[in-house]
């Protein structure tokens, strides 16, 4: 778990930091975001994306989510491998959802793989709940997607 003396600090990313982001997906993901669709995210105003730094490595973990005045869509989280064991998934997720109270966002959504149990485990700890499906939303044929919903307290 993270203890008060890492050096971490949590803050909104920006398009100086979509190379990172760009970065952390590659290591992340089997089918990674390119830089330029980064970068292009970050001009989209329904677009945010927060991140945990680190004062020495940079970019140790990161959420992103498009968002409207009352809904949250979860896009992306990511942490490096070196701390994946820390917990800094579930604590990202975490002052996510806070910073989407604060902004009076009442209800959060999520798609995701059904074969991702650690996913899963991670947003039903969070009170996600499943709400549907989206047939062959990924690329490989006949993989579906689980949409999941909760609603964002103050």
């Amino acid at each position: 778990m993270i203890t008060p003396e890492t050096d971490l600090t949590f803050r909104r990313l920006c398009a100086d930091d979509a190379q990172a982001m760009f970065s952390l997906e590659k290591r992340c993901f089997s089918q990674p975001w390119t830089a330029e669709q980064c970068l292009a995210a970050f001009r989209q105003p329904a677009f945010a994306a927060f991140g945990l730094m680190q004062k020495t490595a940079g970019l140790a973990a990161y959420i992103s989510f498009y968002h409207s005045a009352d809904e949250l869509e979860i896009l992306n989280i990511a942490v490096t491998p070196e701390r994946r064991r820390q917990g800094l998934g579930r604590r990202v997720l975490g002052m996510a959802l806070q910073v989407a109270g604060k902004m009076g966002i009442k209800k959060s959504l999520l798609e995701v793989r059904e074969s991702n149990i650690p996913a899963i485990g991670l947003y039903e700890s969070f009170d996600f709940r499943p709400v549907g499906r989206r047939r062959n939303y990924y690329r490989a044929p006949d993989e579906d997607a689980l949409i999941y919903e909760r609603l964002v307290r103050d």
